[in-house]
């Protein structure tokens, strides 16, 4: 463990905090307004952020944002801890109801934890698209396809999408991209009383910061990025790099698979086991494996979606251990109910809105390229250095190739260079083998702020605040001071 040193500039008071005084004037009744708190069980309190749809036309339409917050618990007060667990689309107030316990009591006692619905996510103007029985047919179409016949299909599919999203929400796809939810935040901190902003965001949430920090450098009093995303990456870049990302975790989990009593992979050799795996895909997209549950299919790309929602955390290796057995035997009950989890499938058959928003913020935030129906790659090999198993989850192999080109709302591009010049010193967290956002994105991140800070875990899985305690003694000690490890401290995994 790293020691921590001298506390950093108390909060402001709130009055003070809430003065918008570089915002445009149209902007005051936003930075000026009082949250009012409900309480809305389990000692949570819950409040509406008005903000303006378009920070363009702010005397326009609002929306409102749902809040969440479970108050210091004792102690002196520091002000409040605002978080985001990732996506785009993932839900802050789901997030922060089911992860309290994880927070140190030292957090929880000087801060308020506090997190929300971004624009477009949940209960804050969510994006819709596609009923719950529509998303089921769309989740098993063929994303690899390989035959024309597969092609026209993914084409239909992907066309029937794009006119149910914009029949569904067309007024808000245009607005609900990083930059405007970065604004928002701004909003929040200022509606909360605090002059600065403490800030511990994951995955997608490292990006929103990022965002963040290089509008409003200034406004930074502590943040942590963990699971980091390289804003300087293109859309395909950072598809292949995912991919080898999943590669990574695989083969952690193929090796530790080794070791276990009920590993069903035939060969004892990390090549081998990959071989087991690409023909239990090639055999549910030749036929889809059935399933116990209910009358969907268990087609290709549910397969790897269910591989993929395991390898996000070690523990659930086991659950995908006996999901492949499953799956080796002919029956994909266990992988179909892991690809449920990742979709955010309810029992009764319901989506959350995890996967609109996804597409709706990334398409507000990168410019376009090629229609991915247009690339002409389907089916043929990978370039040299494809990564083995999921590249083709990924990236059909062009690099000209867009899944957002033909998204019907115009973008607002998030700058690839996002230094926070300026900022109090920004800590980004990185796990060697993250399968979702890989290593070197995160050293990236780090080289890229003016003030960045790494910190490494030489673990397993995505983000390591949650699950190493050298890592979560690191981000807490320096949440509350504001003093940063030393610039390329180590958590060995294990501890």
């Amino acid at each position: 463990m790293l020691g921590v040193g001298l506390l950093a500039t108390p909060f402001a008071s709130p009055a003070r905090a809430n003065q918008p005084a570089t915002e445009k004037p149209d902007l005051g009744r936003f930075y000026t307004q009082r949250l009012s708190w409900t309480g809305c069980g389990d000692g949570f309190q819950c409040a509406r952020l008005t903000v303006p749809l378009n920070y363009r036309d702010a005397g326009g339409e609002t929306i409102q944002l749902s809040v969440i917050r479970l108050p210091a618990g004792g102690g002196k007060r520091i002000g409040s801890l605002v978080t985001n667990p990732g996506g785009p689309g993932g839900s802050g107030l789901e997030f922060l109801r089911g992860g309290k316990g994880t927070f140190s009591p030292a957090l929880r006692a000087q801060f308020d934890l506090v997190s929300f619905d971004p624009r477009g996510v949940g209960e804050s103007a969510p994006v819709r698209c596609l009923t719950g029985p529509e998303q089921d047919a769309y989740f098993a179409v063929d994303d690899t396809p390989e035959t024309k016949a597969e092609e026209r299909a993914l084409a239909t599919a992907d066309r029937d999408y794009l006119k149910a999203c914009a029949r569904n929400s067309g007024r808000l796809l245009p607005h609900v991209g990083t930059l405007n939810a970065a604004r928002d935040m701004d909003v929040l901190r200022a509606a909360l009383g605090d002059e600065r902003m403490t800030y511990l965001g994951f995955s997608y949430g490292t990006y929103l910061g990022a965002v963040y920090a290089d509008l409003f450098p200034k406004r930074v009093r502590a943040m942590t990025l963990d699971g980091a995303m390289d804003p300087a990456l293109t859309g395909n870049e950072a598809a292949a790099g995912q991919g080898k990302g999943f590669d990574v975790a695989y083969t952690a989990f193929v090796t530790d698979c080794f070791k276990a009593a009920n590993c069903p992979f035939k060969g004892r050799t990390v090549a081998k086991a990959f071989t087991e795996t690409r023909k239990l895909l090639k055999r549910a997209d030749r036929e889809a494996l059935p399933a116990t549950t209910d009358g969907r299919k268990v087609t290709e790309p549910v397969v790897l979606t269910g591989i993929m929602s395991a390898l996000y955390d070690s523990d659930s290796w086991p659950d995908l251990r006996v999901a492949l057995a499953g799956g080796f035997g002919g029956d994909g009950t266990a992988l179909q109910a892991l690809a449920d989890s990742y979709h955010e499938r309810g029992p009764d058959g319901t989506y959350s809105n995890i996967d609109d928003a996804f597409r709706a913020v990334n398409c507000a935030d990168r410019p376009r390229g090629t229609p991915v129906a247009s690339s002409g790659n389907a089916g043929k090999g990978g370039k040299g250095g494809k990564p083995e198993l999921f590249g083709d989850y990924f990236s059909d192999g062009d690099d000209t190739a867009d899944e957002c080109a033909e998204w019907p709302a115009k973008p607002s591009p998030v700058p690839q260079s996002l230094p926070a010049k300026g900022s109090a010193p920004i800590l980004v967290v990185g796990t060697v083998r993250d399968s979702a956002t890989p290593y070197e994105q995160a050293k990236a991140l780090a080289r890229q702020f003016e003030s960045g800070v790494l910190l490494t875990f030489d673990g397993d899985g995505h983000t390591a605040f949650f699950q190493s305690r050298c890592v979560n003694g690191q981000v807490s000690a320096y949440l509350l001071t504001g003093k940063a490890p030393r610039n390329g401290a180590v958590c060995a995994a294990g501890t």
